[in-house]
């Protein structure tokens, strides 16, 4: 029976590849502001759909046959895996439903041992059986299924394509091109086994669809090169469709772009936000009218690139470009991967997560090494936390996913409490996470808050632990408040997880050492559950990129053509950065799993360092530092907990006695009870009901105190008695 598809004047595009577990939700913020203007759109992700057919019975039937002609060629691992190609073969369909969450019967079977094939990434499992103590069954299953996974992308790389990776494809081709020879040339040649794939998948969609535009999105270096082999299929074969590209990779890589051959395959590139950028150019390519102003695009004329900006029209408002639509994308079929190694990471790979934003741009904007000069990072706009709470709301309908990460580069810490009182108020069952600056607003009660409204994770930029280099950074943190502000978030139940650097520019070796003893010190002390060691990279959007010798490093100056970010770059100090890697690294994997704490620091490198210079308890005496008992008359006090039941009770004592009031509370987990005098008890009761988190009218500590004291003396002594101490601990909250 003949498909009858409604035609779509848009077609949005993820190319191969970005991530398994979930869409990235570029294209479903597109398709969610052109549904506010009536502009259809067909959206898809065709990373997952070629992903999807490699990997499956069909798909390594044709992989294993291409192959096989150069076996005598096969490195011994490969060997291994081709000769068990039938295993492979028998395996893969029910492997893949099972990571899509379809057949969860199979964890018993992959872990009982002998069913799936095994080759040389199998190899590890003795260094990490410790950690399976603590996982459960599917988990365990779910890290086999994907270290069977990783061993044919192995055999891939090795035997079909040297650049295949599951979120990277090509990617050498993409990073620091100055020039477009590179991957110009790579085009003109054959297509690979993937390219066959993933133009067979696209030029299904396009004949379905038959788009006016195709709209691609490039997040990354490592979708670079599939997208030009997309529009190079588009181009070749359907002439009429108009292409541009847009997202990550543009908006920061290719603002110098100045080589006409780019406009053999694309005929438009947007930079940062979409939304104007795409109507404008929908208009242009449907309207009749003459004058077709454009936003941020570059376009050949005349055999000339040139960029366009000429609309008096501003950007929209991000109350104004709707909720993101993720219809049309294959949301049941993407992969949950796991890795046992980085708690944060298996969180990144492992579960659907509907992707928002609370705010655009970053509201901090300081950090040297970022690109603040950026529009994306640097219009800082925050939406408002009912808008934000509905589109939650919108999206949970939409996907049957209650799951959300929040993508901003540092999401406001007000915003977030804001967001997390509207949840708790909606009665909205919830999971999600996001990234923050580790800043002192983070308040122990506002972690309690935040994990009372879903929150399970945070990660953020420790960068490098020294106070110099926080300052050179700009980071506006110090080692001892990120001690103290990680410690509020684990005790709150929320996991933190730590960017870390090393290389930073001026940065000695004396400084690396002591920054890896206050990060040993934070894993020990449980305070820090994840982190991540990269080296310092320098963009050229950056400060540092933009003003090197303020820096002391000597940048590579190359002619711009194509692409500019990432710059070479000597650091005047001559410090080898590049021999820390493994060491820090080692260690940390390690410190994640809460063991070598006792090894010396120089355990853990081949060649000699100096001694930390860092005090044993350095952390510990940051965490021991009193805590401020003081409250700023216009913090919110909000009351999380239920309704107490209530018991009047006559105490005695040397001939004198009083009524004292019991308030009996129940939570989740325990039953705990406060007594206090009959009266006082009577005006908290009331109160508890005026500040609770359902209630519409919040009271500010000074409002609170000034009730209390028309009909009591000395509120301070009451808020900071033992009783309300209590209850502080359960949920009465100072925000």
């Amino acid at each position: 029976m003949l498909k009858i598809y409604p035609l779509k004047n848009i077609l949005l595009i993820t190319p191969p590849f970005t991530q398994l577990n979930t869409p990235y939700p570029a294209t479903a913020y597109i398709k969610g502001f052109l549904n506010t203007k009536d502009i259809s759109a067909y959206q898809m992700d065709l990373g997952i759909e070629v992903i999807l057919e490699l990997f499956s019975k069909e798909g390594l039937e044709n992989l294993f046959q291409v192959s096989g002609f150069k076996f005598q060629e096969f490195e011994p691992n490969s060997q291994r895996i081709y000769s068990l190609k039938d295993d492979y073969i028998k395996t893969i369909d029910s492997v893949i439903a099972f990571l899509q969450g379809k057949n969860p019967s199979l964890a018993r079977q992959i872990c009982s041992g002998n069913f799936l094939p095994e080759a040389s990434r199998f190899d590890q499992l003795d260094d990490m059986e410790f950690a399976f103590g603590s996982m459960g069954m599917q988990d365990k299953a779910k890290h086999l299924a994907t270290l069977y996974l990783e061993d044919l992308s192995y055999f891939i790389v090795e035997c079909i394509d040297e650049n295949f990776g599951f979120s990277r494809y090509a990617e050498r081709l993409g990073r620091s091109a100055n020039s477009f020879d590179e991957l110009y040339n790579h085009l003109q040649n054959e297509l690979t086994f993937i390219d066959e794939i993933t133009i067979r998948i696209l030029k299904e969609r396009i004949e379905e669809e038959q788009p006016k535009l195709v709209l691609i999105s490039v997040p990354f270096p490592g979708n670079l090169y599939s997208a030009f082999r997309c529009a190079q299929f588009i181009k070749a074969n359907y002439p009429n469709i108009k292409l541009s590209m847009g997202g990550g990779f543009p908006n920061t890589e290719l603002r110098e772009l100045k080589d006409n051959r780019v406009f053999e395959f694309f005929d438009f590139i947007t930079l940062d936000d979409g939304e104007l950028p795409v109507e404008l150019l929908y208009d242009f390519v449907t309207s009749t009218q003459v004058e077709k102003p454009l936003k941020r695009t570059f376009l050949l004329e005349n055999n000339q690139v040139v960029y366009k900006n000429n609309t008096t029209r501003h950007d929209y408002k991000q109350a104004e470009v709707g909720t993101p639509d993720y219809s049309d994308l294959l949301l049941d079929k993407y992969i949950s991967v796991i890795e046992i190694a980085n708690p944060m990471h298996s969180l990144w790979s492992d579960g659907r997560w509907n992707k928002l934003t609370m705010a655009h741009g970053c509201y901090w904007g300081k950090c040297t090494f970022c690109d603040i000069s950026l529009d994306y990072i640097k219009l800082y706009e925050p939406i408002a936390a009912k808008i934000l709470v509905d589109r939650m709301e919108e999206l949970i309908a939409q996907t049957g996913e209650n799951g959300f990460h929040f993508v901003d580069e540092a999401a406001p810490p007000a915003l977030m409490r804001e967001v997390a009182l509207e949840i708790i108020k909606r009665k909205l069952v919830v999971t999600w996470w996001t990234n923050i600056r580790f800043e002192k607003s983070f308040t122990a009660d506002l972690c309690l808050l935040l994990k009372e409204s879903g929150c399970i994770a945070v990660s953020g930029g420790l960068e490098v632990a020294s106070d110099r280099l926080l300052e050179l950074i700009k980071k506006g943190v110090t080692v001892e408040q990120v001690a103290q502000v990680t410690r509020n978030f684990t005790e709150s139940g929320i996991m933190v997880h730590a960017y870390l650097m090393y290389g930073y520019p001026t940065q000695t070796i004396q400084e690396t050492v002591d920054s890896l003893e206050m990060v040993r010190q934070l894993f020990e002390l449980g305070v820090l559950q994840s982190g991540f060691w990269h080296q310092f990279a320098m963009t050229a959007h950056s400060p540092v990129g933009m003003f090197p010798e303020e820096f002391g490093v000597i940048p590579e100056q190359n002619e711009i053509t194509f692409a500019n970010n990432d710059i070479n770059f000597k650091d005047k100090t001559g410090i080898n950065h590049d021999k820390f890697s493994f060491g820090l690294k080692k260690s940390l994997f390690n410190y994640m799993h809460g063991i070598c704490f006792d090894y010396d620091l120089q355990d853990w490198f081949d060649f000699k360092i100096p001694k930390t210079k860092i005090p044993s308890d350095f952390i510990y005496n940051c965490l021991e530092k009193e805590q401020n008992f003081t409250t700023k008359p216009n913090a919110k006090i909000v009351w999380i907990g239920g309704k107490p039941q209530t018991e009047i009770f006559t105490k005695s004592k040397k001939g004198n006695s009083w009524e004292l009031m019991k308030l009996i509370f129940h939570n989740k987990t325990q039953t705990y009870d406060i007594s206090v005098n009959a009266e006082e008890g009577k005006w908290l009761v009331n109160t508890l009901e005026k500040i609770s988190v359902y209630s519409d009218n919040k009271m500010t500590f000074s409002q609170l105190k000034s009730d209390f004291e028309q009909q009591f003396d000395d509120f301070e002594l009451f808020w900071y008695s033992k009783p309300i101490m209590t209850m502080r601990q359960f949920g009465l909250l100072t925000l």
